[in-house]
């Protein structure tokens, strides 16, 4: 169970940048703190019942792992980030390193 609680509060780490790209626009600022401050909270919470069973280091590693790659492809698709092969192999990277330690636990 431990391990989909980390999964799923890494989901919620990507609402946070969401929500903080979302009050860069006057019209939506206050929705887009709450969106941002919404996700933290359940994301953090959700990681807090994760690392109860998976050590402290391999959690916040697949946590950060998993938010950052998520936050990357919602960019890509939603907000028109620019992509390269680069970027691109960076996040497979950190894709690698989030199964590498979830095979090592």
């Amino acid at each position: 169970m431990a391990w989909l609680y980390l999964i799923l509060a890494g989901l919620f780490e990507i609402g946070w940048p969401v929500g903080l790209k979302m009050a860069q626009e006057e019209q939506s600022r206050w929705l887009g703190i709450g969106v941002a401050v919404g996700f933290m909270a359940v994301s953090g919470a959700l990681l807090w019942l994760a690392q109860k069973q998976i050590p402290m280091g391999t959690a916040y590693a697949v946590w950060t792992g998993l938010g950052a790659a998520g936050t990357f492809a919602v960019g890509v698709y939603f907000y028109g980030d620019p992509t390269s092969l680069g970027r691109y192999l960076g996040v497979l990277l950190i894709i690698t390193g989030v199964v590498v330690l979830k095979l090592s636990s």
